[in-house]
C-alpha cells in the first residue's frame, strides 16, 4: 500500500435540500447524442456558439454529457473533467468510467468536453467549466439535484481546470441580461486527481502550460493560472490524490495546492501514494492506487455530500 498523507478535514454545516419539480425547457436542452459515451444525449454549453469560437466543428462546441444517477440518487452532482494536457480529452478512463463510478455513489455526473489548445487558449477552457457549473445548477430542479452540492472532479490538466473553477468563480451577476449569468459558478467541492496546478517552473507541466497559455505567456497570465496563488477562504473543500514518483506532473503540484488551502483554512485532504504512473484514472488494476476512489467517497460521505436530500 502506498504512503498516505492526510490533511485536515473540517465539519460541514447544514446543506439545503434539493427542490424537486417540473421545469420549462431551456435553450440549453439536450439536442443530440454523444457516440463517445454510448449514444448518450448531451447538452451544448453555448448552443448559439461559444465566445470567440473559431469554427463550428465539434471541437468548437463544448458540451456536457449527463450521467444522471437513479435508484439511490442523493442529489449531489459532479462535473467530471478528463485530462489530456489541454490538447485532447481522455473521455474514456477519465470521463465515462468515472461518471459510472459516481453513479454507484448516487451522484449524478456530467462529463465535460472543453475547448483545447493550440486552437484555443485561456480563457476558453475556464469559460467552459464555469458555464457547465451554471447550467447544472440552473437545471437542478429538472435533474433532481441539490444546487448546493455541485462539485468538480478533474484529472491532470483537467485537474488544473477543476482547480481553476475552484479559484476563479463568481456568485452570478445580478444585473446580467441572461438569466444563466446570474447563477453562481462556484463549485461546492473539488476532487483533484494527479492535478496540474502551477504554471511556474520548475513544477509546471510544459505541454499543459503551452496549450493553455501559448509559448510566450505574460507574467500576469502565468500568475493568474498558477492556482496555488489564487486560493482564498472561499475556495471550496478539496480532496487531492497524487503519486510521489509521477514523472509527468510532479507531486509538488498537489502539495502546493494543499499547502495553500491549509494556509487559507480551507478543509483539504491530500493522499500521496508511494508509487504509480500518471494518468491511471480509477486505477482498477493497481492494488494501491485503486483505493483512491474509496478514499474520495469516504471524504464525500464525511462532508455530507452523499446525504440523501429531503
Amino acid at each position: 500500500m502506498g504512503r498516505t498523507v492526510r490533511r485536515s478535514i473540517a465539519a460541514l454545516g447544514f446543506i439545503t435540500g434539493v427542490q424537486l419539480g417540473a421545469q420549462s425547457p431551456t435553450p440549453y436542452a439536450i439536442t443530440a447524442v454523444d457516440n463517445a459515451h454510448g449514444s448518450r444525449p448531451f447538452t451544448l454549453l453555448w448552443p448559439n456558439g461559444a465566445p470567440n469560437a473559431v469554427g463550428t466543428d465539434a471541437v468548437d462546441r463544448p458540451k456536457i454529457t449527463p450521467y444522471l444517477a437513479s435508484g439511490l440518487a442523493n442529489g449531489a452532482a459532479v462535473i467530471v473533467i478528463p485530462g489530456g494536457g489541454y490538447a485532447v480529452v481522455a473521455a474514456d478512463h477519465e470521463g465515462k468510467a468515472v461518471a459510472e463510478w459516481l453513479n454507484t455513489l448516487g451522484v449524478s455526473a456530467f462529463v465535460l468536453q472543453y475547448r483545447l489548445g493550440p486552437r484555443y487558449h485561456h480563457p476558453a477552457p475556464m469559460q467552459d467549466v464555469q458555464r457547465a457549473i451554471r447550467i447544472v445548477r440552473s437545471r437542478a430542479a429538472e435533474w433532481h439535484l441539490d444546487p448546493a452540492r455541485i462539485g468538480v472532479l478533474g484529472f491532470s490538466a483537467g485537474g488544473h481546470l477543476a482547480a481553476t473553477a475552484a479559484t476563479h468563480f463568481d456568485s452570478g451577476v445580478e444585473t446580467a441580461a441572461t438569466p444563466l449569468d446570474r447563477v453562481s459558478s462556484r463549485p461546492d467541492f473539488a476532487i483533484l486527481a494527479y492535478p496540474v496546478i502551477t504554471m511556474r517552473q520548475p513544477y509546471t507541466h510544459g505541454g499543459s502550460r503551452s496549450n493553455l497559455l501559448g509559448d510566450t505567456p505574460s507574467e500576469q497570465a502565468v500568475d493568474s493560472l498558477s492556482n496555488e496563488r489564487q486560493v482564498t477562504s472561499r475556495t471550496p473543500p478539496t480532496f487531492i490524490f497524487h503519486t510521489a514518483d509521477d514523472d509527468v506532473v510532479p507531486v509538488e503540484n498537489a502539495e502546493l495546492f494543499a499547502d495553500a488551502l491549509r494556509r487559507a483554512k480551507v478543509p483539504v485532504e491530500l493522499h500521496v501514494f508511494e508509487h504509480g504512473p500518471h494518468g491511471v484514472g480509477l486505477a482498477p488494476n493497481d492494488p494501491a492506487l485503486s483505493q483512491w476512489p474509496a478514499l474520495a467517497a469516504a471524504w464525500m460521505r464525511a462532508r455530507n455530500i452523499l446525504m440523501v436530500a429531503r
